[in-house]
């Protein structure tokens, strides 16, 4: 698959790096999706899990922890809020649309290791996204 490019032809287009949704338990639907579906684990807990597909990444991920959301990867997620790191160091933020959707501003890896900035403590839950 190539890269597209925006509308000036010079900058290649942004990537959705994953779309998340929310589940009520992790390890049943991530036992659904490999027994209806050809994907990989990536990673696995009690909160979220991420599957690989061929073209995209599907997060599974529970509604006290992580808001249902899409993930784009993108060269500087503190542009878009505050930066948070997950687990594996990479940076992100997270943000709403005027719609009400969220959506999480993943940093590009770089390298081995990747770009990454400090954990933040806490949840990574996005600050007033609690229901």
């Amino acid at each position: 698959m190539g890269h597209s490019t925006n509308h000036d032809g010079a900058h290649p287009l942004d990537q959705i790096h994953h779309v998340a949704v929310s589940v009520g338990d992790v390890a049943a639907a991530v036992n659904w999706y490999r027994r209806n579906f050809r994907c990989g684990v990536d990673y696995q807990d009690e909160t979220w899990a991420q599957l690989a597909f061929a073209n995209c990444k599907l997060a599974l991920v529970t509604n006290g922890q992580h808001p249902a959301h899409f993930g784009i990867e993108g060269p500087d997620p503190g542009h878009f809020g505050t930066v948070q790191a997950h687990r594996d160091g990479i940076p992100f933020a997270y943000l709403t649309d005027p719609f009400g959707n969220w959506v999480e501003v993943v940093g590009r890896v770089k390298g081995e290791g990747g770009i990454a900035t400090p954990a933040r403590t806490g949840s990574e839950f996005p600050p007033g996204s609690e229901r």
